[in-house]
């Protein structure tokens, strides 16, 4: 008995803290936050956070501004096993999209958003990737681990975009193929269906999903107005009126 109580104590550890930065606590606070952006409505979307060698998924079918951390499932990431599963509940079908960030990226949080912005840059454009140039908030974007450091303002912006599929998890492949032909990118769009973002940690992967998609409804903005997201900066002569097209 004492064995047993033992084991269950440790599956119970591992969800379960005061400390708010806990990666079972932040999934729930971040997901509840993200509902109100529209990002996760019904149960779309998900979060996943790599804490040491143990990565904590939000599950599967649960309304996401509901999760509660005795909710999570947690992975061994060395030998990719789960080390707490709630009998009542699925993984997510993100989990193969999130090993890919963590795997081929060393991130150290993925986020998957069923973002309107984000799903509508997808349908603007027959490219299989989307770009947005001379923006302020492009300098929130990190470039590749190669380069190092952040995007300018003058620099172009390139997400790619890859087709969706009816099940989820069919996306890894697609998914990694984009990884690897833009080493530079923190995101993937998915078009008609969303987009997934990483960073270094949950906070830096926060950041970059929120500017993004502001980039993506400014982008949507810009083109309804007749403006090319990706073009250059339109001069602006002394005798004529800026905000007059």
């Amino acid at each position: 008995m004492a064995a047993e109580q033992k084991v269950k104590d440790h599956y119970l550890d591992l969800v379960t803290s005061d400390d708010p930065h806990h990666p079972a606590n932040l999934i729930c606070e971040l997901c509840r936050n993200f509902y109100t952006h529209g990002w996760v409505t019904g149960t779309g979307g998900g979060i996943s956070i790599k804490h040491e060698d143990h990565i904590y998924l939000a599950p599967s079918g649960v309304q996401k501004e509901r999760l509660h951390p005795h909710n999570m499932f947690v992975m061994h990431y060395p030998t990719r096993t789960y080390i707490r599963s709630p009998l009542s509940l699925k993984p997510s079908a993100c989990t193969p999209l999130f090993l890919a960030a963590f795997t081929k990226r060393g991130a150290g949080a993925c986020i998957h958003t069923h973002s309107q912005a984000a799903v509508l840059c997808t349908l603007l454009t027959k490219k299989p990737y989307f770009q947005i140039a001379n923006i302020e908030q492009i300098k929130a974007i990190p470039w590749g681990r190669e380069k190092g450091g952040y995007m300018g303002y003058f620099d172009t912006l390139t997400i790619p975009i890859i087709e969706n599929t009816a099940h989820e998890e069919d996306l890894k492949e697609s998914l990694e193929k984009a990884m690897d032909n833009y080493p530079d990118t923190c995101a993937v769009l998915v078009r008609r269906h969303g987009v997934y973002v990483w960073g270094d940690t949950i906070w830096k992967a926060k950041t970059q999903c929120e500017s993004l998609d502001y980039l993506f409804q400014l982008a949507v903005e810009m083109i309804r107005l007749g403006l090319d997201p990706a073009g250059e900066i339109m001069p602006v002569e002394d005798d004529v009126n800026p905000l007059v097209m």
